[in-house]
């Protein structure tokens, strides 16, 4: 049995499928053939990616940089016996690591949902015989029948159909159901054009079919895109990006300065277990071991605020991925469209009518630009129109108990219906006025249905609708006499067409009362046309909004769409898409899938930002996509709902899946589900990222001075011979009580005034501009000097040891407080935004001093961190140096905003 490439498939007739496979569509594969090509080909089920265990998720919580220093500051503060210390120590490490774990422990599972979207049971025909069997028992040349509900159990070549229409909408993109035929197709047809295939996972929903299996499981396109997903690269975030490139010069930095401390302390004589110890103090006073906590309990927080603006984020670090989003490439239908079908224009021959509302929502009016005082109502020929779509129907609209409308049956029809109703016409008053009598059901090479109706008058009335390009030659004259000019009427279409519009056309029989049964035979003659109707998927009206933002952001917002490139062209005009621009100065949208095919990797990336709109194009296109925006530089969010768009979903630096219409192969590619399918919630996460962004760049611009200014003190202490002021002990309690109550509230700080306004940030910042590195120097540096300064005095006044370091623990945790409140914005003063605007700061200063007290005056804190009470003039001393921080951070803030930009 030969087996060419899947992609031929369509170009073989039925002789050349049954040849090349060896089969027939009467008898199917004999049944001593079946277990041969199962050995061959293997079963109708996708290969599964071994996926990481939790055991190894955890372990790998401990392969950073910075936890490797804490882990040997662990094991040296063993060897000395040191074991508070060391307990301590460990336990940052430990609980560092369990929240990575948590945030981390649901692996990906966009595999497995794969193999759960193909069929479980599939009807073959086998040695002549008709049977039910699982569909991961199917082989290539299994004769496979369909019918209306049947989920495709594997890629089908048709060779018999009736009517047959599939949703390909989860793997094309597809915005209606595609109505499949039988006829050899040229090679080079695209995926989405392929109608003589039904694919692996799609979903008929009309008619009946029978067809060969030409490819199953890994074979299938759904196959495919499943390699796709599992060869798409899982990209670092920004900020996972930026804070490893901060961890590592940290790692450099400690490493440097140890060496250092531990050269100084050596050549003044000093014992190994001297120095040994100074280099522990000097690894965690550098060390922000309470920024991990602080970034998840951030990165939390904006999922907490992001759930409440419908978007449900799944992997943490994408709530700030989003604020870095340069690229918004979106699907079109129901996520900038509103996925229901809304007829818009309406034109009976000379008239043309507007009809406003969208949706299935039966509200809205219907008007006439030529004729503005008179009431639509009135037009005989405009009410026989809308009657005849709203009879020649086969779909029930009905309200739904969540207070939408649901349609079951076409969304074509639907819109029909709604139309229809704008002008008074319900569907039940008119068919109980013209009851139908029969009916020709729409069949795709007649390309029209039409219903036999009673009138009452003495009179019955045959409706019909389908194409412009099959009713016209079929119709004789305008309904009511007047003379049909077929090049008008095509004039007409076109200029609706170019709109976007999907254009229907309507007619009429009059015919006798006796007549009971209507045949193909009695429209062959005597139509007249009524008019034509044109519907489209309108966009929605916060999206335009919300893509007007965010470009006025400087995020470009692409849409990437399986529909037709004029229907996409279309929305995107509406949306305010911005496109390329020709010689002539016109915008040019979009390109479909088959050209894109024909550019190189070069002349793609040359031109994907300059390009608004890429319609039909295949998942590995889409895939293609994404990875050439990567290439320019941009960050990423792609958003989509079918299988189709999975791959691109998991390349993308954030995946947002639709909630409502989203396969579970697209949620669990996905970082982000959006509950309403709205593409204004994801400017509203976008929005909600950059204020997350925001938050972090304050804490880490607040906590990295005072881990400069402890890792100072040893360097000061080891190169001048000096007792240290603050023992490690003591360093981790001032990193982690401050991280948590002071640091911890920057996460609560509101979003800045025109943050939507910023253009995005370049991917390749660093999180510390050069201003706030300054700033952190001299705000440690000025750590150091009060620190020395007030363990010095307490010296010189002859108290003891323990008592002098109580009180230069006091001075940098009061000195991290006041400066707290400066960094509640880096760029803006505190006296701009206000005092009050987050009462959590002022909560957590207060909180904080009430922890200090208890760890100066109560005993049992005194004896674990060797603590000792003081008099009230520390901190007094500790007060004003924190208020002489604060007030040069002020005026260090006034001076760069001064500065020419």
């Amino acid at each position: 049995m030969s087996r060419p490439e899947t992609e031929f498939w369509h170009h073989f007739d039925s002789k050349e499928i049954t040849s090349r496979l060896e089969t027939s569509v009467e008898e199917g594969l004999p049944l001593l053939e079946i277990p041969r090509r199962r050995n061959r080909f293997g079963s109708n089920s996708l290969t599964q990616a071994k996926a990481e265990t939790k055991l190894q998720i955890f372990i790998r919580q401990f392969q950073q940089p910075l936890v490797y220093i804490l882990l040997a500051a662990t094991a040296l503060t063993i060897v000395l016996h040191e074991w508070a210390d060391a307990a301590v120590i460990f336990a940052v490490v430990l609980v560092n690591s369990i929240i990575g774990f948590v945030q981390e422990a649901k692996a990906l599972q966009a595999i497995n949902a794969l193999s759960k979207a193909l069929s479980s049971e599939a009807t073959v025909i086998r040695g002549g015989q008709t049977a039910t069997i699982p569909a991961v028992e199917l082989v290539p040349g299994d004769c496979v029948k369909l019918q209306s509900g049947d989920r495709v159990p594997s890629d089908i070549r048709l060779l018999k159909i009736r009517d047959l229409q599939i949703d390909e909408s989860a793997l094309t993109g597809e915005s209606v159901p595609v109505e499949k035929s039988v006829a050899e197709l040229p090679e080079p047809t695209p995926l989405a054009e392929r109608l003589n295939i039904a694919y692996s996972s799609t979903l008929v929903t009309y008619g009946t079919g029978i067809g060969i299996v030409v490819a199953t499981g890994d074979h299938t396109e759904i196959g495919h895109i499943n390699k796709l997903i599992a060869s798409a690269d899982v990209l670092e975030t920004p900020l996972v990006r930026r804070i490893n490139e901060l961890s590592h010069m940290l790692l450099k930095v400690i490493l440097l300065l140890a060496g250092m401390v531990a050269a100084a302390i050596l050549l003044r004589g000093a014992p190994a277990v001297e120095v040994l110890l100074a280099a522990v103090a000097l690894a965690v006073g550098a060390i922000p071991e309470g920024l991990p906590a602080v970034v998840t309990a951030t990165l939390a927080l904006g999922v907490s605020r992001l759930a409440s603006r419908r978007a449900i984020v799944r992997k943490l670090p994408a709530v700030e991925t989003l604020g870095s989003t340069s690229v918004i490439c979106s699907d079109k239908t129901g996520t900038l469209t509103q996925n229901q079908m809304t007829v818009r224009q309406v034109t009976t021959g000379d008239t043309q009518f507007h009809v406003d509302g969208a949706g299935y929502e039966p509200a809205g009016t219907i008007s006439c630009a030529d004729r503005p005082d008179e009431a639509p109502s009135q037009d005989s020929r405009l009410s026989e129109l809308l009657r005849a779509g709203a009879l020649c129907n086969d779909t029930r609209l009905s309200a739904g108990d969540d207070g939408g409308w649901k349609v079951e049956g076409d969304p074509t029809e639907a819109a029909l219906l709604v139309s229809a109703a704008k002008l008074g016409l319900i569907r039940d008053a008119v068919e109980a006025e013209f009851p139908r009598v029969d009916t020709i059901p729409f069949e795709s090479q007649y390309q029209y249905m039409a219903t036999l109706h009673q009138s009452p008058r003495a009179e019955s009335v045959v409706y019909v609708k389908g194409s412009v390009e099959r009713l016209l030659p079929m119709c004789r004259q305008w309904s009511g006499g007047g003379s049909l000019v077929a090049a008008n009427v095509h004039a007409q279409v076109e200029a609706m067409a170019s709109q976007g519009l999907r254009v229907l056309a309507f007619a009429k029989k009059i015919v006798s009362p006796e007549q009971t049964s209507l045949e193909h035979a009695d429209l062959s003659d005597g139509l007249e046309l009524l008019g034509l109707q044109g519907m489209i998927d309108p966009p929605r009206p916060e999206a335009i909004q919300a893509v007007a933002a965010c470009q006025g952001a400087g995020i470009r917002v692409k849409m990437i769409t399986g529909d037709h490139v004029g229907t996409a062209t279309a929305i995107a005009a509406q949306l305010g898409l911005q496109g390329r621009f020709d010689e002539g100065g016109e915008e040019l949208f979009g390109i479909t899938g088959v050209q894109l095919e024909n550019l190189t990797d070069r002349e793609l990336i040359e031109s994907v930002e300059e390009i608004a709109v890429f319609a039909r194009v295949s998942p590995a296109q889409k895939l293609r996509l994404v990875e050439a925006l990567q290439a320019c530089g941009n960050i990423v969010a792609m958003t989509g709902d079918g299988v189709n768009d999975a791959p691109a979903l998991r390349q993308a630096n954030i995946g947002v899946a639709m909630g409502i219409t989203g396969t579970e192969v697209t949620k669990e590619a996905a970082d982000m589900i959006l509950t309403d399918d709205n593409f204004a919630s994801i400017e509203a996460a976008v929005e909600e990222g950059r204020g997350i962004y925001d938050n972090l760049t304050k804490f880490i611009a607040w906590t990295l001075p005072t881990n400069l200014g402890e890792a100072g003190i040893i360097l000061v202490a080891a190169f001048l011979g000096l007792q240290l002021p603050i023992t490690p002990l003591q360093i981790l309690w001032i990193n982690m009580s401050t991280a948590i109550l002071l640091g911890a509230t920057l996460a609560f700080e509101p979003k800045e005034p025109g943050i939507m306004s910023r253009t995005p940030r370049d991917p390749n910042e660093a999180i510390l501009s050069l201003e706030l590195i300054i700033r952190t120097l001299w705000a440690g540096g000025l750590l150091v000097f009060a620190t020395y300064a007030v363990f010095a005095f307490k010296k010189s006044l002859g108290v003891d040891l323990d008592s002098a370091r109580t009180a230069s623990v006091n001075v940098i945790v009061i000195g991290q407080a006041a400066y707290l409140l400066t960094c509640r914005s880096v760029r803006v003063s505190l006296f701009k935004i206000g005092f009050f605007t987050n009462p959590l700061v002022l909560i957590g200063i207060a909180a904080m001093i009430g922890l200090q007290l208890l760890l100066t005056y109560l005993p049992l804190l005194n004896q674990i961190f060797g603590t000792a009470p003081t008099s009230w003039r520390p901190w007094a001393l500790a007060v004003a140096a924190g208020l002489l921080l604060f007030t040069l951070a002020e005026l260090d803030k006034l001076r760069t905003n001064r500065k020419p930009s």
